[in-house]
């Protein structure tokens, strides 16, 4: 027995922890490494790709497919709280999600900015001020926080109201619109916009509004009761709901009467820009049709999981049973390549000390050159996640459930 499928054996004999569940979060963690390498190594890669209409379709691709990560992370979250529900009790299960929640926005305050930055002390493209940004960790630690009280109603009104935020918010697009937003705006206006502000010595960018996040969480604690389902019924249920999903997007997106603040349309370049057109939906805050565009296709996935078999599935389920650390790992490997490729290139540290925004004119790699840095840190991360995995499969403290 390889030592991917040991790990996986060991925590089979807990049975709240699902295979499914873990490879399908493994996936999404990997592809998550691209988008994130494909920032810090990347040549000219300011700009999100999908913004430009002439963009190649190998780029376009590379971002789409990594779309799927964040609303995979928040659902499934949501989902493992749910099923929490048949081992806490509703007061037990509020203090973890409480604790583990302020923890998440602690570490992406602190870890995941400076991971980032690599100049905790502050960034002088910014006036010197020290740069935090709110990414997916705040999402998913704020969205646990308002989990934590939401609970108490149960899982089917959570599932109710979650469906409300996420099938409505985009209602508010007309009278709550996502961009131009003035800095004398007010705090709560990035429940449903990015927006920064100045606290202090502190820049705090909020790139993930919050509202439709709680929303996708809420919905992933109301669908729990698929899980504890049989294999057979589970996987049924869930292609049916991705198959649903997926066409409902593709109809809806079609019509293009709601659902997305940005229109599609048929593009000089062909079949292929205006494809890449109708599938730029809009991540921030994620619209109803992008989080049907990717949650669709993941169920699909979640449903079969259970019939693959192999090393790749292993790894993958390994990988998705150590996210916190995968996660945190990964950001500081991805930008320490970056650097050393900077280097390389002739720039100095100080120079890659910074936002992937304000990387020297010059330096990155081609996509070919992104795709073996991407492999490279997914390999140079296996052995720690297979060693996090071991550990988390032989024991129970409490404070692994916090990594």
């Amino acid at each position: 027995m390889t030592a991917p499928e040991g790990i996986i054996a060991a925590r089979d004999r807990r049975g709240y922890r699902l295979t499914s569940i873990d490879m399908l979060r493994g996936l999404v963690i990997v592809i998550m490494a691209l988008d994130h390498v494909r920032d810090f190594v990347m040549a000219g890669s300011v700009q999100d790709p999908m913004s430009d209409p002439n963009v190649a379709p190998s780029l376009f691709i590379t971002r789409w497919i990594t779309h799927i990560c964040a609303p995979v992370f928040v659902f499934l979250a949501g989902t493992s709280a749910g099923l929490m529900t048949a081992r806490k009790s509703p007061a037990a299960l509020g203090e973890f999600l409480a604790k583990r929640g302020v923890w998440l926005i602690l570490v992406e305050a602190t870890l995941l900015s400076t991971a980032l930055t690599f100049s905790p002390l502050g960034l002088p493209q910014f006036g010197g001020h020290i740069v935090i940004i709110f990414q997916v960790l705040w999402a998913i630690g704020a969205s646990m926080l308002v989990l934590a009280a939401a609970q108490f109603l149960g899982r089917r009104a959570c599932l109710i109201g979650g469906a409300a935020i996420v099938l409505g918010h985009n209602l508010l697009d007309s009278v709550w619109p996502a961009t131009h937003i003035p800095d004398s705006a007010p705090l709560w206006v990035g429940l449903h916009a990015q927006m920064a502000y100045v606290v202090g010595p502190f820049e705090i960018i909020n790139a993930y509004p919050l509202l439709p996040w709680i929303g996708v969480m809420l919905l992933g604690f109301g669908s729990a009761g698929i899980f504890e389902q049989a294999p057979e019924k589970r996987s049924a249920l869930l292609l049916r709901i991705g198959l649903m999903c997926t066409a409902a997007f593709v109809v809806l997106r079609a019509l293009d009467r709601y659902g997305d603040p940005h229109r599609w349309q048929v593009q000089a370049g062909g079949f292929g820009a205006t494809l890449m057109s109708f599938l730029n939906t809009s991540k921030y805050p994620p619209s109803l049709l992008f989080l049907l565009m990717t949650l669709g296709p993941a169920a699909i996935v979640c449903a079969y999981a259970d019939s693959f078999r192999g090393w790749v599935k292993d790894t993958l389920v390994m990988y998705g049973r150590v996210p916190f650390a995968f996660y945190i790992a990964h950001f500081y490997l991805a930008h320490l390549l970056g650097v050393v490729i900077g280097v390389w290139q002739g720039y100095t540290v100080s120079q890659m000390a910074t936002l992937p925004f304000f990387n020297p004119k010059g330096f990155g790699l081609g996509l070919p050159g992104v795709y073996a840095v991407w492999l490279l840190v997914i390999a140079l991360l296996y052995p720690l996640c297979r060693w996090v995995a071991a550990v988390k499969a032989r024991r129970t403290d409490w404070w692994l459930s916090y990594l």
